[in-house]
């Protein structure tokens, strides 16, 4: 990091204005979160993230722990939840698989934390140092069974540190696992970063819910409260007297894998306390989507190249509009529909063979959609969506300015 500002070998939380790449924002905002565990596994292009936390959590009173695999890592962070530290991982690709079905155990188990996907080429091995948008629907479907989590989309440096500090928000707000999906590209890029006094991150943070009951006395640990559908969480080591499991289980953590009305009751209030809160969630940008004739729907570094392409299409007299996805789990529907309704060409610029633009399709009429992919380490140029909007407007008969 270059910039004028607390040295690093500072005891403390960074600030000031820093010259950086996006891994290591997304490091400082995590520790600017109050993030004092993490548990990773090297894996190109998320390693960054691994290597400055190694350096910076012993700094702040944190701990940091190399793990011999994936699986072990996603293992290590949800006990380092549940005994009541902020915690995450960080990796890639096919490191991300290895995390699923632990995944699911933070799912299932209720626990705030947070994991960073720095996307690449895949699949299998693909492209390490190259980038992709290939695990969007592995984020939300990968671990098995019905279930719910967010996901949240950076395309800057300083939103790798924003985002991150909103990664543990969510975590913490609805105990549930919350992932930074970045791309390569977003992750090794650099960026100016300004990072402001932790007193003016400390108003932003939220705090997991805790018991009112003190320990010792009767405790329902998994007892949603009925305006949000979070339960409190106590912590190990507290006095208190519960069973955290992945297996099907009540209010009270016993295990009923026997009971059909019981697990319905659990699974559905895991889902629905992500669906019904959605609105709270889902966050978006939007660029003359009013009067648009042809929208790019784009996220990531790919949202970069959208704007710049429909600012241009704008001067020449085309009504081209931009919705760059910040949220892209859960889905945020009904803006897309709204957008499909007015707009008579919808793009859909991915760097993958087709993700997100399924979730598109299903709101949006597949006549109007235009599916514009791209692999092999490259995403696209504002020439090529440029020229993206000039032919989706012929296609539509799209109107002047």
């Amino acid at each position: 990091m270059i910039g004028m500002a607390k040295p690093p070998d500072r005891l403390d939380v960074l600030t000031g204005t820093w010259f950086t790449m996006g891994d290591i924002a997304c490091a400082e905002g995590a520790i600017a979160a109050g993030c004092r565990f993490f548990a990773g596994y090297p894996i190109t292009p998320a390693s960054e993230i691994m290597e400055h936390m190694a350096r910076r959590l012993p700094q702040v009173g944190g701990v940091y722990v190399q793990m011999e695999d994936e699986l072990a890592s996603m293992a290590a962070v949800i006990g380092a939840s549940w005994a009541g530290v902020k915690a995450m991982t960080a990796t890639s690709g096919p490191g991300f698989s290895l995390m699923q079905e632990n995944i699911g155990l933070a799912v299932m188990t209720e626990t705030p934390c947070v994991l960073v996907n720095v996307m690449r080429g895949g699949p299998s091995t693909g492209q390490p140092t190259k980038m992709g948008q290939q695990d969007v629907m592995q984020a939300k479907w990968g671990s098995h069974g019905d279930y719910e989590l967010i996901a949240i989309a950076p395309s800057s440096v300083q939103e790798m540190f924003d985002f991150t500090i909103e990664a543990f928000n969510y975590a913490e707000r609805y105990r549930c696992p919350v992932i930074v999906l970045a791309d390569e590209t977003v992750g090794h890029m650099r960026e100016k970063l300004v990072i402001p006094e932790p007193e003016e991150v400390e108003k932003r943070l939220v705090s997991r819910k805790r018991p009112r009951v003190p320990p010792g006395e009767a405790f329902a640990p998994f007892m949603p409260d009925p305006e949000d559908l979070v339960p409190p969480m106590p912590h190990f080591g507290e006095g208190y007297h519960f069973y955290a499991t992945g297996l099907t289980h009540d209010e009270w953590g016993k295990v009923r894998t026997d009971s059909a009305e019981a697990h319905f009751k659990l699974v559905s209030r895991l889902c629905d306390k992500i669906r019904k809160n959605k609105d709270k969630i889902i966050k978006y940008e939007g660029l003359w989507l009013d009067d648009a004739d042809v929208v790019i729907i784009a996220y990531g570094i790919v949202s970069r190249s959208a704007r710049a392409a429909v600012r241009l299409a704008r001067k020449e007299g085309i009504r081209a509009g931009l919705l760059r996805l910040i949220t892209i789990w859960p889905f945020p529907d009904e803006v897309v529909a709204e957008v499909g309704e007015r707009a008579k060409k919808v793009i859909v610029a991915e760097v993958n063979y087709g993700q997100i633009v399924r979730e598109v399709e299903r709101r949006v009429d597949w006549r109007k959609v235009v599916f514009f992919p791209k692999l092999g380490e490259e995403f696209h140029t504002v020439e090529e969506l440029l020229n993206a909007i000039r032919a989706a407007r012929g296609e539509a008969g799209g109107r002047g300015s």
